[in-house]
């Protein structure tokens, strides 16, 4: 069917949508902004008239909502974080709803200041992916001057506790059961251990040496998933008659090594990596034999660090030491793919993205906040849990 006169001018009406370089913590960030009311309704105005007797569709846009949300990521530079931001930009822009991203550069106060600004500008709602979950005085300080202006928040990806969610009705957090990931890591890993234990025991000593990669101290993810990663994997060793995993090295009583900078880095994962192969070795008859790491980035740095010492290759010609991760990045699946990373768990950015928006159309809609969200998602009145899986490829 062809398009009405009516509707090519709504279209064009719809089509008013541009993007603004804006300071994010010194990278940019980027606006969509909607059309503007005047336009808005001098177009429909002449496509009414131009179309007066003519046959309506369905091919009109949805109306936008009124108001730009403000949305804030901890850095732009995190992997998993830029497929959540871009998931959530075209949400957002499905659904009509102007918004403008804030890299807030992996600093706290940086962060702080963009809310401030974004407050002061008027914005109508904050998205925020905290960078300091460490503690409760970050998110309070964003609720604060937010409930001052009765401006609804949605944290997201990093842990908020429930009592500072809770405290503000106009407030929810949209993640995961952290926990569940490390549980689900660590079943993975012992499950694969046992199919495959002689051959990932190098040294023949009934013993599995692995390294563990915190993400970051403090970071309620990273202290899940390094605890329940080891935990549940000894759990699956021991019930099948195997020993527990042993840390390689014995000096080390925190039992893993963090990214000194928070940044959860494929860079820190691989220059801890090569300095590991410097001093453990088969040739020294003591070879980690296993990596598990918090997220994939920091797993495909380890996995880079193998293979330029000969480990892990594409050809499927050298010894594979078993690398372990989280998120199902793109990088970290088509290594799966190639038989260079051997499992991760799925963070589903789609699913969180999408969920992010639908709050945000439901807190601008005058809905009920958890409207069109997947009910078994959600937990009381202040959570959404997006489940995780876990992928080995097959």
């Amino acid at each position: 069917m062809k398009l009405t006169r009516k509707v090519m001018a709504m279209a064009l009406a719809s089509s008013m949508v541009f993007s603004l370089a804006a300071c994010g913590g010194g990278s940019s960030s980027e606006q969509s902004a909607a059309p503007s009311a005047e336009a808005s309704t001098a177009a429909e105005a002449q496509g009414s008239e131009a179309a007066e007797g003519e046959e309506k569709t369905e091919a009109e846009a949805p109306a936008a909502l009124d108001g730009e949300v403000s949305v804030f990521y901890y850095t732009y530079g995190d992997t998993y974080i830029s497929s959540v931001r871009s998931a959530l930009d075209a949400a957002l822009d499905s659904a009509g709803i102007a918004y403008q991203d804030y890299d807030s550069n992996n600093s706290q106060t940086t962060q702080t200041e963009q809310v401030t600004t974004a407050i002061a500008k008027g914005t109508s709602l904050l998205i925020v992916n905290l960078v300091d979950s460490g503690s409760d005085d970050a998110a309070q300080n964003i609720i604060d001057q937010a409930s001052a202006q009765n401006i609804p928040v949605i944290f997201f990806n990093r842990s908020v506790s429930e009592e500072v969610v809770s405290g503000y009705d106009k407030c929810v957090f949209v993640g995961t059961d952290y926990e569940m990931a490390g549980h689900m890591q660590g079943e993975m890993i012992g499950e694969y251990l046992m199919a495959n234990y002689d051959t990932v025991d190098l040294n023949g000593d009934g013993t599995i040496s692995y390294v563990m990669f915190k993400g970051q101290e403090g970071n309620a993810e990273a202290i899940a998933r390094t605890q329940f990663g080891v935990e549940d994997a000894d759990a699956v060793l021991t019930a099948g008659g195997k020993s527990a995993l042993s840390f390689y090295d014995s000096s080390n009583t925190n039992l893993y090594l963090v990214d000194q900078d928070g940044a959860w880095s494929a860079a820190a994962a691989n220059n801890y990596m090569q300095t590991i192969l410097s001093q453990y070795s088969e040739a020294n008859n003591n070879m980690v034999e296993l990596v598990i790491a918090n997220n994939d980035e920091m797993a495909i740095g380890a996995v880079t660090a193998l293979q330029n010492a000969g480990y892990n290759l594409e050809d499927g010609s050298a010894t594979v030491i078993p690398v372990f991760g989280v998120d199902a990045t793109d990088a970290a699946k088509e290594a799966i793919g190639k038989g260079t990373m051997t499992g991760t768990i799925k963070q589903d950015a789609d699913g969180m993205a999408n969920t992010i928006s639908q709050i945000t159309a439901n807190f601008m809609g005058g809905a009920d906040t958890f409207a069109d969200v997947e009910a078994e998602n959600v937990v009381g009145t202040w959570r959404v849990n997006i489940p995780y899986a876990t992928y080995t490829g097959e």
